[in-house]
């Protein structure tokens, strides 16, 4: 995703691969210590200060130093939707960071490596131990092929946590109503009726960015299987939109607006303030990222919270994490790749997950606080049951704005269901058709 945004895997331990100070490096066929004299390493990323991933890559960056006397770490915060947006541009330019944290998919991944604009990892994974830290879940983001289609071909990110779509709710709230965690798709409905009778809009949504496409895909996987997924994200078939999967995610997700569990006004709201809007109590239910879990945990104060698996499913949107991608015109490889291997140092990874991330390559014992255990453990739940089903927006270039505007045109009125379906096959059929599918 997006954020996409933002797991512990059951028995994975990384074997701390030591550090030194001339790294080894480049990619597939590169020069071994490319960029390894380099004083300077330029570093982007667009994780808060304040998430369990800018905790853990802030000490990151120390370490780096650390072991690095003499390099100067250069980190710029960049906004998730600026380089959503810019990222092909400034790749292309003399303005490439030396490495930057970057969306995983066909459509930003997949769609730079294609063009070249990425260095191929695949000797550094296997050099460092990387591609043992991760399971063959976790590993299909980070491999593209000569189409830029994940799973298969070359590896050109890597993530050092993973994430889910999950469902967070106001414990408080839910007691004052009697009302309890829903355990199935009808449960979950009956649940926000409650909400809606007693005059309380159930759901805190951002409609202008990522979180109203993922609500619409969580119904439609509450309808599907692995092989339909396979099919809309790998291409594997061809994807019926008006087929049972996506209709009844747009038909069900329209019905929610018309029920009042989405205010209408949320076609304008941003991930942000989605965000705050629920750490300040105004509505009892989000369905949004792990990647929130950490900032909740220190920003909610007045009211007791707890998280849920969307109800009933067996597929969730989810996948490894944001990669750590490195520009090909990077001027700092070798520097880039030992960032990269600080990242999956077992007291790293360790520091993600007790801080409300989801590690990829944690000793389980090292995981201290008993929530964020729960968080780990919905993760091993669900990728146990291979059941990452990815992102909405991934498989086509550009797809994640004409989601966003699909999914504002259910909340505002402005579309039927069947018109926004309509709207959403036609860029992702273009996709197939320019890739001779």
């Amino acid at each position: 995703m997006i954020r996409s945004r933002t797991g512990l895997v059951a028995g994975a331990l990384l074997m701390a691969a030591s550090l030194a100070l001339t790294a080894c490096g480049g990619g597939s066929g590169g020069d071994e210590t490319e960029g390894a004299d380099a004083k300077t390493l330029t570093l982007w990323h667009y994780e808060g200060p304040t998430s369990a991933m800018g905790i853990a890559w802030n000490k990151a960056i120390e370490e780096f130093k650390a072991a690095h006397p003499g390099v100067e770490v250069k980190f710029e915060e960049k906004g998730f939707e600026q380089i959503q947006q810019n990222a092909q541009m400034i790749l292309n330019s003399d303005s490439a960071p030396d490495i930057m944290e970057y969306n995983k998919g066909n459509a930003t991944a997949g769609l730079l490596s294609k063009q070249g604009l990425l260095t191929d990892l695949t000797d550094e994974a296997s050099k460092r131990g990387w591609d043992k830290a991760l399971n063959s879940s976790l590993q299909t983001t980070t491999k593209y092929d000569d189409d830029g289609i994940m799973g298969s071909g070359k590896t050109y990110g890597i993530p050092n946590y993973a994430e889910y779509v999950e469902v967070y709710y106001n414990k408080d709230l839910f007691k004052k109503y009697n009302l309890q965690v829903p355990t199935t798709l009808d449960e979950f409905t009956a649940v926000m009726d409650k909400f809606v009778q007693n005059k309380v809009t159930p759901l805190a949504v951002g409609g202008a960015e990522y979180p109203a496409q993922q609500i619409l895909y969580s119904l439609a996987l509450s309808q599907a299987d692995r092989a339909w997924v396979d099919d809309y994200q790998l291409y594997k078939n061809k994807v019926d939109f008006k087929g049972p999967q996506l209709k009844y995610g747009a038909d069900t997700f329209k019905q929610w607006v018309d029920k009042g569990y989405i205010n209408k006004n949320s076609a304008g709201i941003k991930a942000e303030d989605m965000g705050v809007s629920f750490t300040q109590g105004k509505f009892p239910i989000m369905i949004s990222g792990s990647w929130w879990y950490g900032r909740f945990s220190g920003e909610i104060k007045n009211f007791e919270w707890g998280t849920f698996l969307f109800p009933g499913n067996k597929l969730h949107p989810g996948s490894s994490g944001n990669l750590w991608v490195v520009p090909e015109k990077s001027k700092a490889k070798a520097l880039a790749y030992d960032f990269i291997d600080i990242t999956m140092k077992p007291e790293i990874q360790a520091l993600l997950g007790n801080n409300g991330g989801v590690p990829v390559a944690a000793d389980a014992s090292a995981i201290t606080d008993a929530k964020n255990k729960e968080l780990i453990e919905n993760f091993n739940k669900i990728s146990s049951e291979d059941g990452l089903a990815f992102y909405p927006d991934w498989p086509a270039p550009g797809y994640y704005d004409v989601l966003v505007a699909g999914t504002q045109g259910l909340i505002n009125g402005s579309k039927t269901p069947d018109q926004m379906l309509d709207e959403i096959a036609k860029p992702y059929d273009e996709n197939l058709a320019d890739l001779g599918k």
